[in-house]
This record gives structure tokens, sequence and C-alpha cells, in this order.
């Protein structure tokens, strides 16, 4: 008898929901105990919180973007967005119905990605060419994308002028106000304008015509925008599934300490979906998927609940790169800024650490 028919015939089907950050990491370490199947609209793992680099560094992108196959090789791939969930199945759009004994929900944020790794890399040359044509570039959003983003391009390209716009009081409004007005004074010590509590109306500029209008009236030139606003969850569809009821009112999953998702022994979910009051970070979605991991393993081997990990949010940390060198840092003891939390986050965005999690080389780029 086959591994496969063994772990079919044990009650160790898995299904992975969500090939993001935490589902991607749950998956890979399942992989040997279980008949694991993944199931994402994409055929790639992006690690995420590089993507702006790769805006101005299109090669960059070759070691971001990972092809779930290639840390999944004990498991199957089916690509197309999971529609609806059985107390047995998990069904997808292309009409595959997938039992399972343990689910894992790690759907993340609503993001419309391109469904292959080719696909992704060509947008991020065509970003690339977009703000290397241009002189001057607009972008919405002053939160940890849109800061990272007006970084990124205001040290590869500090001959352009970059406006970034954001509809709150200050930038970063996850940390403290500190690391706040220290973000802002990095961005102005670096020529980027920064216009706060306005928002722009991005079909005011024609394509002959440049000039973008503020709800405060003031008038910006850009020769390209970038939105680099926060994406709704990806929880919608669960609401005519049988998990409907365990939606908390912003849509977030409700899960126990063992991170299960409420009232369910054999359904658990990871990551930003979570309504664990916490900073939504890589790192946190990757200790909650290890912890799932373990649970799950805990429950495929008869053990008793006693013997089950628990999830504590831990002290908050969270790192902003702005540009190759330097990073603001926002510690449980303070905030720091400059090349010292740059050599943590900035010169690598933490990318050969987290494909090394992987089972990946850290440095290879063909993925």
């Amino acid at each position: 008898m086959s591994g496969i028919e063994s772990a079919y015939r044990q009650g160790k089907k898995v299904v992975v929901i969500g090939g993001g950050i935490a589902g991607s990491l749950a998956a890979k370490l399942l992989q040997f105990d279980a008949d694991v199947t993944l199931i994402d609209p994409k055929e790639y793992f992006e690690i995420t919180w590089a993507s702006l680099r790769s805006m101005v560094e299109p090669s960059f992108a070759e070691r971001t973007l990972i092809n779930h196959k290639n840390y999944l090789k004990n498991g199957r791939v089916v690509t197309s967005p999971a529609v609806n969930i059985t107390e047995s199945d998990v069904m997808t759009e292309d009409g595959a119905v997938i039992g399972y004994d343990y689910l894992v929900i790690a759907t993340g944020h609503n993001d419309l990605l391109p469904k292959t790794r080719q696909e992704k890399l060509s947008q991020y040359q065509t970003e690339y060419e977009k703000i290397k044509s241009s002189e001057s570039v607009l972008i919405v959003g002053g939160g940890p994308s849109g800061v990272e983003l007006a970084a990124e391009i205001a040290v590869d390209f500090p001959e352009k002028k970059v406006t970034l716009v954001h509809k709150g009081p200050r930038l970063l409004e996850f940390v403290g106000e500190k690391a706040s007005q220290k973000a802002f004074d990095w961005l102005a010590s670096k020529k980027v304008e920064v216009l706060l509590n306005q928002s722009v109306d991005l079909s005011s500029a024609s394509d002959g015509n440049k000039t973008y209008k503020t709800s405060r009236g003031e008038t910006i030139h850009a020769d390209c925008h970038f939105l680099c606003v926060g994406k709704p969850l990806s929880s919608q569809w669960l609401n005519g599934t049988v998990l409907k009821d365990s939606l908390d009112g912003k849509g977030r999953v409700m899960v126990d300490e063992h991170l299960r998702v409420k009232d369910r022994k054999n359904v658990f979910a990871v990551g930003d979906i979570t309504n664990i009051p916490e900073m939504k970070q890589g790192y946190i979605a990757e200790a909650h998927a290890n912890v799932a991991v373990k649970n799950i393993k805990v429950m495929m081997s008869g053990g008793k609940k006693k013997k089950m990990s628990t999830y504590k949010p831990g002290s908050e940390m969270a790192i902003v790169s702005l540009g190759r060198k330097d990073s603001l840092a926002q510690f449980p003891f303070g905030t720091v800024i400059g090349c010292l939390p740059g050599l943590i986050k900035s010169k690598d965005l933490f990318v050969g650490k987290t494909r090394k999690t992987r089972g990946l080389d850290p440095k290879r780029v063909q993925d």
C-alpha cells in the first residue's frame, strides 16, 4: 500500500485553502504526515513584504515568487479558488470536490493576482518600466506598502518627483505616532511630498492630461500613479458555507487558543483572516501556521487536547523598509530608524530566511 493510500485510509486528508504566507507554510510542514491538498487561485506563493523592491528591481522577484510545486513535492495543488465548504468537502470554482479530515483556512486578503509566476514576473517588469519612464509618480495610500514604495522609488530614482497622498492624519497608522513622524521626516528628507488628510480622484486625470485633483482642491501632476490601499479580507465567500456563523462583525474568522475555528474540532484558521487582536504581519502568520500544524499532528495521532499547542500573541514588532539601506522599526521598547534596523530587513527583506523555511535554497533564483 502506498503512503498516500495509507494516509487516505487513516483519516489524514488535510486541505489548505490559500497559498499565501501562512497557507504555504502549513501545507509544506504537513506534506509528509498527511495527504495534503493546497487550493489556491494562483500557481505560486509570493513573499509579499518584498514585492515593493521588485517594482524598482524586477529581477528581485525571481527569488520572491515560488511555484507551489517547488516546496510541496509530496502534496497536490489545485489551482482554482475555493467556492464552498461542507462538513466533509471543499468545492472549487473549476468543479473539483476535495474531501478533508482537517481543514486550514488561510485566504488572507482579496487581491487580484495573475495565475502564473511568469505573468507576475512580467507584471513587475511592466511596473518597473512605468516608473523608469516617468518623471513624476503619485502614490495613493500611506500604509506600509505606500510608504515602502515611495521609499524604494526615492532611493533608486532620486531624480523623480514622488508625491504620496494619504486620507488619514498620519502615515503608518498601525504603528505609534513617533514611528509615523519618523517615517514622514525620512520621506521629506528624500524630497517626497506627503499630503495627509486628503484623498485623490484618480478619474480626474485623462490620458493626455496627467493632473490629479485632491479632496482639498490641490493639484498634483504625475506621469503615473500607484494605488496602495488596504485590500478587504477574503472571507465574504465563507458566508455561503457551513462556516458562515464563524465570522465576526468585521468579517474575520473567530478562532480559539488552538487556532481552531469557533465550534469546530477539525477546522483551523491562520494568518490575516483570524480575529486575533494583533498586527497582521508575515512573521505572525508563520507563527499561526506552526501552531495549527502542531495541533493537526497531535489530533491525527490521536493525542489528547492537553497536548495541543496554544497560540499566544507575542510582543509586537513592526519593521517598514525605507529603500535599500534604511528601515523604521518599532519594538516594544521604542522606535528606531536608520541603517541598524535596515540591516534586519532592507537588504534582503527576509527573502533568504523565508525561502529556507520552505526548504528552498535561500539564494537560488529559478523557481
